[in-house]
């Protein structure tokens, strides 16, 4: 998984997303950060992260 993180009118904003496949590129969650704290996602974040990856990868592995 790679994580982008980018600023604008000075909120953070974070994509998660997967490039397992070379002919898709799937974003699994995107998200406001709104911590202070160290850059970690939050738990139920990374959960539903989690769950959407599985989700994909059984969906590929039912079309191939």
């Amino acid at each position: 998984m790679l994580e982008v993180v980018a600023d604008h009118d000075g909120d953070t904003y974070r994509a998660v997303y997967t490039v397992r496949y070379a002919d898709a590129v799937y974003v699994l969650h995107v998200f406001q950060k709104k911590s202070k704290r160290k850059a970690e996602v939050p738990a139920s974040d990374m959960d539903l992260i989690e769950k959407r990856l599985k989700f994909i990868e059984q969906e590929r592995k039912h079309k191939s």
